[in-house]
């Protein structure tokens, strides 16, 4: 038996088709118009509806001929605006001891001169007068870069929060040795 040529093979001649006609849905005519219908019908039935007398709303009896009117509105009495103008709060505030301590802002460590006269121009430009310290530790020569020394802590905090808004973030406040 020799292989089949698929390829070669003559096509086969065209069969004539005829389209198929889908018969009506009758059932579904059917309901719309018996819907159609009832809804005529229910149309038909509350047309005028609202022309009896038995279906008007309950009108209300008319209000006798003499009212008595209003009384006058009562002016409001406000006693806190007086109270808090002429009122006054005293508060105790402890004085500030100064118990000698003094504080420096440390804003970095470097091992290079360089590196340190970086930092100390940036905050220079900021406004702020640093100096460089050179400390030898266990792990060679340091150069450090402060500012100080504050008189109060809060004076430092009130230059670290300036120096932080600007973009330094590296800033430490230590006491003053």
């Amino acid at each position: 038996m020799a292989p089949k040529d698929y390829v070669k093979r003559s096509k086969a001649p065209a069969k004539k088709v005829e389209p198929e006609t889908q018969p009506l849905p009758w059932i579904a005519i059917i309901l719309v118009l018996i819907a159609v219908i009832g809804f005529g019908y229910f149309l038909w039935q509350i047309n005028g509806a609202s022309d009896d007398p038995d279906n008007q709303p309950l009108q209300q009896k008319s209000a006798p001929e003499q009212q008595t009117p209003l009384p006058d509105m009562p002016e409001e009495q406000w006693e806190f605006i007086d109270t808090l103008e002429n009122h006054s709060v005293e508060v105790d505030v402890p004085e500030p001891t100064d118990d000698g301590k003094q504080y420096q802002m440390q804003c970095g460590s470097f091992r290079t001169q360089e590196q340190a006269e970086r930092m100390r121009a940036q905050l220079a430009l900021m406004g702020q007068e640093a100096m460089i310290k050179a400390t030898q530790g266990s792990n060679g020569l340091w150069h450090r870069v402060v500012l100080g020394p504050y008189d109060k802590k809060r004076a430092a905090e009130r230059d670290r929060h300036q120096i932080r808004k600007l973009g330094i973030t590296t800033c430490q406040i230590w006491l003053w040795r």
